[in-house]
């Protein structure tokens, strides 16, 4: 299929060639006939894209800092590739569409195949076809024109900012900034019985919004303030709603300016609000900023897991926006037709981004069309391979495949096909890395009997089920921590290998058992020597609403992150665990963040983990001391072993390795030449079980045994 594309790095847009979008649990196939492009958020994201280095830094400075901070952590070079990377891979424009369903997943129950649909959020691109969760697709009923039911997600973003406003009928409100969404929150206050006047200093949209019924007058035009005060009786107006981005005051001033006394102010749109504050405070006024389409918007459980707010507790979500909108085109209130100034084929979308960022034609809604036959769903490359090395596939590539492990395996492994949620990543990494096909579907790979192995980094819940699915297609695996998020699913897993007598190699990516720091240090212990062991992890913290902080999604941190650590326990223990007990740091109630978990082994050794969640970034992120025998190590951050015997001994490693390249070489020998697995199954199988065993410790509030 087809999809317009954008390189963050230089800005250039291409039409390219995608396989589908994955269906996945709780989403629908949607085959678009028009899509909308916001002329406002867009047009920023293509504008920014084409600047220079020093400008993209410039406006933005949040993702700046972040850099100059890996800087420190990683080194240059280390980072240079990791930014580079990021900035090459083309990225999806466009969040507002309409279409068909072609295919539904098993879950879901109130959309059909053939249903036609708006869709919004940023899986709503500009392609073929997209992958929509539940809760960011409404019908469309057959009185209503698809290509009007385009503009939904941006009726619904109008729609939240007068919402937000609580304007009675009779009452007077003034739009600033008169885009698109803009004149939409201007037509839709209109029939709703408000007293509407817009504003902007753009003369073209101005120009355009009075072709479109609209009372509207350039900001800088003479007696605007007074001519506003008298239409309002001398009072101001009741509301005023922003839906300029702008980086000047003069809005949110303006704003102060004419509101009446205890009025409101809605802000929608990206302006500073930094304002004076002699109006705000004699009028009392109060500032609201809205929400994009509504409650719900970047919400995962909203959003991805399709989890409702209750209706009676939250009238207005961001779905119910969209089905708002989609009621005023149905009952004749709105007619959003004449908006559409220009409409272009999915091929010429590069050339109407053109026009917006020209600004010497005017404009309002610009459309895109697409062709109405179904497109291919996989891509095939024609590229020379080697006969001299396995032939592996991927499934998930997002930063930890990227930036770590295909830098790596590409020199021991002869790329098959790569499957990714998101067909233009699929395309980038399949071209970078020389792949063979670039898929959406699971058969493609697993019915291919020259791909002996598959890595799997996809998302965390998903890790099961597609090592099942390899168990099953007797492929070697490699999966990405952790193995499972539920004790049933590696039951599950534990049940297929005996059932389908699977003989074949299945690693994890425990990689710190495999850091040249680690080695050396196996390299002082006896085996069956007690060791006391203590690791301490300053994890830092995520946002509470990160996927992996979702237990269904990610696991929760303890499953997802510190089974690394729990691993790597038992592997410096070189025993088996008897008992595990965990106490959490309760600051998050639901929420379990930061454990000091206390293991004991079958040789007497004992180990303390403490992953936490609360400390400063400036600290140094993993701290490792193993006494035994009368000598004590030491490894920090694994950058530096120091030996405390009779005398203190030092190594210090040129970077930070934690052993990621030693796995992926050890794997692949083990592949290539049937040698032991790298990590022993009953090992891996151990470390998970452990790991959910410390979040049943802190639920129970009591010691586990083994």
């Amino acid at each position: 299929m087809k999809q317009l594309t954008q390189q963050l790095k230089s800005g250039k847009m291409e039409i390219v060639e995608v396989p589908f979008p994955i269906l996945e649990k709780g989403c629908l196939l949607v085959r678009n006939h028009f899509s909308i492009i916001s002329p406002g958020t867009e047009a920023k994201t293509v504008s920014d894209a084409r600047k220079g280095y020093i400008a993209k830094a410039k406006s933005r400075k949040k993702e700046f800092l972040q850099v100059i901070d890996l800087i420190k952590k990683q080194g240059i070079i280390d980072t240079y590739k990791l930014v580079m990377n990021k900035l090459e891979a083309p990225s999806s424009l466009g969040y507002s569409c309409s279409g068909e369903v072609i295919a539904v997943s098993e879950d879901v129950i109130d959309f059909k195949v053939g249903d036609f649909v708006a869709c919004g959020g940023n899986s709503a691109s500009h392609s073929d076809v997209v992958s929509i969760p539940i809760n960011l697709a409404c019908k469309i009923p057959d009185s209503v024109d698809i290509q009007s039911a385009a503009m939904t997600t941006l009726g619904a973003i109008a729609l939240q900012g007068i919402r937000q406003s609580n304007l009675q009928i009779g009452e007077n409100c003034l739009v600033i900034g008169l885009g698109l969404i803009g004149q939409l929150c201007t037509k839709i206050l209109e029939v709703n019985g408000i007293n509407t006047i817009g504003i902007d200093i753009s003369e073209q949209c101005v120009d355009s919004s009075i072709s479109l019924g609209i009372k509207a007058f350039n900001r800088n035009s003479n007696g605007l303030e007074k001519y506003i005060q008298q239409i309002t009786g001398g009072h101001g107006v009741d509301s005023v709603i922003i839906c300029a981005s702008s980086s000047s005051n003069d809005p949110i001033e303006f704003a102060g300016t004419v509101c009446r006394k205890k009025g409101k102010i809605v802000i929608v749109g990206a302006i500073p609000t930094g304002f004076e504050r002699k109006n705000f405070y004699e009028k009392e006024l109060e500032i609201k900023m809205s929400h994009s389409y509504g409650p719900g918007r970047s919400q995962l459980p909203y959003e991805e897991k399709g989890i409702d707010y209750p209706y009676a507790y939250v009238r207005w979500t961001e779905n119910r926006n969209m089905q708002g909108f989609i009621e005023l085109l149905k009952n004749k209130k709105l007619d959003v037709k004449p908006f559409i100034s220009h409409t272009f084929l999915l091929d010429d979308a590069p050339q109407a981004y053109e026009l917006i960022l020209n600004k010497d034609t005017a404009f309002s809604a610009i459309c895109l069309q697409y062709e109405k036959e179904i497109p291919k769903n996989k891509i095939v490359y024609q590229v020379e391979k080697s006969n001299d090395l396995n032939i592996c596939s991927l499934i998930g590539a997002g930063n930890y495949a990227q930036n770590i492990l295909l830098p790596i395996i590409k020199n021991y492994f002869t790329f098959c096909a790569v499957l990714t949620p998101k067909g233009n990543i699929s395309k980038y990494v399949a071209e970078k890395y020389s792949f063979s096909l670039s898929t959406s579907s699971l058969e493609d790979i697993l019915k291919d009997t020259k791909c002996s192995t598959v890595f799997i980094t996809s998302r965390h819940d998903s890790h099961a089920f597609y090592v099942i699915e390899c168990i099953k297609a007797q492929k070697h695996i490699f999966c990405e921590k952790p193995l499972a998020i539920k004790k049933e699913e590696l039951n599950k897993i534990i049940e297929t290998i005996q059932d389908y007598q699977y003989n074949k190699h299945l690693c994890l990516g425990f990689n710190r058992r495999f850091a040249p720091a680690i080695i050396e240090l196996k390299k002082n212990l006896i085996p069956n020597q007690k060791k006391s062991i203590y690791i301490r992890v300053n994890a830092g913290e995520l946002p509470l609403n990160h996927w992996i902080n979702d237990y269904e999604i990610g696991g929760g941190r303890i499953v997802g992150e510190c089974c690394h650590f729990v691993d790597l326990a038992r592997h410096i223990a070189d025993s088996k665990v008897v008992s595990v007990s965990a106490e959490e740091l309760k600051e998050n109630e639901g929420l379990t963040q930061s454990i000091i978990a206390n293991l004991c082994y079958e040789n007497g050794s004992v180990a303390q983990i403490a992953y936490l969640s609360n400390g400063s970034k400036e600290l140094n992120k993993e701290w490792i001391e193993v006494f035994c025998g009368n000598s004590v190590y030491q490894i920090n951050d694994f950058k530096e072993l120091k030996i405390y015997t009779n005398k203190i001994k030092k190594i210090n490693y040129t970077k930070q390795d934690k052993g990621h390249k030693n796995l992926f070489y050890a794997f692949s020998q083990a592949v290539s030449h049937s040698k032991n697995s790298p990590i022993p199954i009953e090992q891996i199988f151990e470390s998970t079980e452990v790991t959910f065993c410390l979040l049943e410790s802190v639920q129970q509030n009591r010691k586990i045994h083994f």
